[in-house]
């Protein structure tokens, strides 16, 4: 068989995994490399001079066989693309994160992002390049300072709090009239600073609420001006709530135990800040962990020593615990877990 009819074969091969037809906009069904993006075309819309504008565009690998990210390139300078990983496993999901330069180009800018996918399997390789359409409009006369509000790390139950100046040079009626947030962890206050000549300046405060969950968040803010065409300027929110405090190991591993064994066993509880444990509590084996009394003294690490009297019954032997520390409303949890032996 030669190259062309070998890539015909993989391609139907591919495409037969698939339990239903995907079709794309004009009508026509996807190939099987376009089957695996979860966008085949980003539209960042109007978007203020300097905003952080940026798109995932996720690629999984729907196949038995493995995918290779090959290459990831872009038509324009305008626009930078760079996936996280290149091999894809069965199910695996790798980022390209897509991101247009909002400070060096304005006005309507379009470019494309080139992804080419390899398909490796048994019975040869086939590779497929995906075209997908970035555009948007930058605005020259609406400028953010900076072109996003990033919060990076903040401790948990902490909060924190970040500006961003909005710019605009044009009408000297021009107005923000609203501002728009879905995240309820999230407030904002508008003050207009300037006003004079054409100039007019806002100060945006946005706060994280001290109640935000722990984990990533990302969302968009948007200010809604008097712009009969373009009212809407999105300003990107991002961060991670990290934990204050942490258990060290969060999973112990008792390893093999023996009926009638007494096994002890340490656990760090650290934080980044002196911190008292109000109780340490078993979730279902209480009579079988006797755990040290601990202190009252504040401390940034405490060490915890565990007993655990093994019980007689063989088999798979867990036990979830519960920290409680004192002003901290979120408990924290760890698990140990081990097998017992059968007796002789």
């Amino acid at each position: 068989m030669n190259r062309n009819l070998l890539i015909v074969a993989l391609v139907g091969l591919i495409s037969s995994t698939l339990t239903s037809p995907i079709f794309a906009q004009s009508g026509r069904e996807l190939n099987w490399a376009e089957k695996m993006l979860s966008d085949l075309k980003v539209d960042f819309g109007t978007v203020a001079r300097g905003a952080e504008t940026r798109h995932i565009i996720e690629v999984t690998n729907l196949y038995e066989e493995d995918v290779y990210i090959v290459d990831v390139g872009t038509t324009c300078g305008c626009t930078a693309a760079k996936p996280n990983k290149s091999l894809l496993k069965t199910r695996d999901v790798a980022e390209i994160d897509v991101e247009m330069d909002t400070v060096k180009f304005m006005h309507r800018k379009d470019s494309n992002v080139d992804i080419t996918l390899e398909f490796r399997g048994a019975k040869g390789t086939a590779s497929k390049t995906v075209r997908v359409p970035i555009t948007a409009y930058i605005r020259s006369d609406v400028v953010l300072t900076p072109g996003n509000a990033d919060f990076g790390a903040v401790d948990y139950q902490l909060g924190a709090e970040r500006k961003v100046k909005v710019a605009y040079a044009g009408r000297s009626d021009w107005a923000i009239k609203d501002v728009k947030v879905d995240d309820e962890n999230l407030k904002v206050q508008l003050n207009e600073t300037v006003r004079s000549g054409g100039r007019v300046e806002y100060e945006l405060t946005i706060q994280l609420d001290k109640s935000a969950p722990l984990g990533d968040f990302q969302d968009r803010i948007l200010l809604i001006t008097d712009d009969k065409s373009s009212p809407e300027v999105p300003l990107l929110v991002s961060g991670r709530v990290s934990p204050d405090i942490e258990i060290v190991p969060s999973h112990f591993d008792l390893g093999s135990l023996t009926p009638g064994q007494t096994k002890p066993f340490n656990v760090v509880v650290k934080g980044r800040r002196p911190f008292v444990i109000e109780s340490i509590e078993c979730d279902g084996h209480p009579d079988c962990f006797e755990i040290k009394p601990v202190t009252d003294t504040p401390k940034t690490v405490h060490v915890v020593p565990f007993r655990v009297k093994v019980p007689d019954e063989p088999g798979n032997f867990a036990e979830t615990f519960t920290v409680n520390v004192v002003g901290r409303e979120l408990p924290l949890t760890f698990e140990a877990d081990g097998v017992i032996q059968s007796g002789s």
